[in-house]
């Protein structure tokens, strides 16, 4: 953690979250039509029950909480020592940090989803980082930020 959090710059998995945003409507929209035609079952009892919009509902606030938990929490920090990279599943114990001394060069494949950090001259140790969790107008951001603090 930077004793000066304005000199970091931090990229959340926002890409990701908008997916579960749309998971989530789409459950509810399903369990409120579930709902709705509850009221025709007298009608046509072939009509599925209410109760089934439950598991829609739950589906939804799932879906919901774990937008929200994407898009504020971090995927990558810059910071002034290095770069933290957090995992999906427990980022405060898988957290990594990578040193700007270590990387010796970066390269951001053609379609701007995968960032690769080379660790030697030769480019036979490193790291690959995918960038779909980050929105794509982000991507370029970090890749210049990247570039321009490791001085590549």
């Amino acid at each position: 953690m930077v004793a000066e959090p304005q000199k970091e710059l931090r990229f959340t998995r926002s890409g990701q979250a908008v997916k579960f945003c749309v998971l989530g409507a789409v459950s509810c929209g399903a369990g409120v039509t579930l709902l709705a035609t509850g009221y025709y079952r007298g009608i046509n009892p072939a009509l599925p029950h209410p109760a089934w919009a439950i598991p829609l509902f739950l589906l939804a606030g799932g879906a919901f909480w774990l937008a929200t938990h994407l898009a504020r929490h971090a995927y990558l920090i810059l910071t002034p020592m290095g770069l933290e990279i957090f995992p999906f599943f427990r980022p405060s114990k898988g957290m990594q940090l990578v040193m700007w001394q270590e990387i010796k060069a970066a390269e951001l494949d053609a379609g701007s989803t995968r960032l690769t950090l080379h660790f030697n001259a030769e480019r036979t140790a490193g790291m690959h980082l995918s960038l779909r969790p980050i929105r794509r107008e982000r991507r370029s951001l970090l890749a210049k930020a990247i570039r321009g603090r490791a001085k590549l």
